[in-house]
């Protein structure tokens, strides 16, 4: 059986639309578009290639396939370009009855039943984009790992990745690391059911703690990240 991870770019907020230019995605007046270029670098590049360089098939939502359709096949060369293109793409669509993209095929019937056989054809499948699908294989207990690039910025409106009517859920943190741009690198582990557990207010004192991590990393919650 294979992996399904779902690898997405977001702002400290939690916005996820329309990373790569002004008029990628401005549903609902979404202004801000290509809010990812300032914090662009050669260490952010590399980790994107080697993340793509290992999937095996990509799973989008309609309209990320969209959006990547109008683009990569005109983009022919680099090592981005040519795994996207010529890796097996799998779209979910309600609207869509054809699909002019190399290798894509439309998934028709039932959807949880669908990506489980994607994944047991291929080894890591990996879905970009799609805040609306995300949702869905959320729901069927369909993801395997999350790799979330985190950017230092608010935005305060746009799509979001875990927006209203998301399923709760729990997650293990894996590994995490920061670029010179202060992009944080998180990977976590499959949902699970989230823990809502709390010390008891009548248990007694609390326990002596090791120091605190530095500031930066505390507020955010992270390790400490040497």
């Amino acid at each position: 059986m294979g992996q399904l991870i779902v690898s997405e770019f977001v702002t400290l907020d939690g916005v996820m639309q329309a990373r790569g230019g002004p008029e990628e995605d401005t549903e609902g007046g979404f202004k801000h578009g290509g809010w990812q270029a300032p914090f662009s670098d050669e260490e952010s590049s590399s980790l994107i290639t080697r993340d793509i360089e290992r999937m095996d098939a990509l799973l989008l939502g309609r309209k990320t396939h969209d959006i990547f359709a109008a683009y990569w096949p005109k983009a022919t060369t680099g090592e981005i370009a040519d795994k996207l293109n010529t890796a097996p793409k799998f779209v979910a669509s309600r609207s869509r009855r054809k699909l002019e993209w190399n290798n894509s095929t439309l998934i028709q019937g039932d959807l949880s039943k669908e990506v489980a056989r994607i994944k047991q054809k291929h080894g890591e499948v990996h879905v970009i984009g799609s805040g609306n699908l995300v949702q869905t294989l959320l729901r069927h207990d369909l993801v395997d790992r999350f790799n979330l690039l985190v950017y230092p910025l608010l935005l305060g409106t746009g799509k979001r990745l875990f927006g209203e009517g998301t399923v709760p859920a729990g997650l293990r943190l894996t590994s995490s690391q920061a670029s010179p741009k202060a992009r944080f690198t998180w990977r976590t582990s499959a949902p699970g059911s989230p823990s809502t557990s709390c010390p008891s207010r009548l248990s007694g004192p609390p326990e002596t703690k090791a120091a605190s991590p530095p500031l930066q990393d505390a507020q955010l919650g992270l390790p400490n990240l040497d």
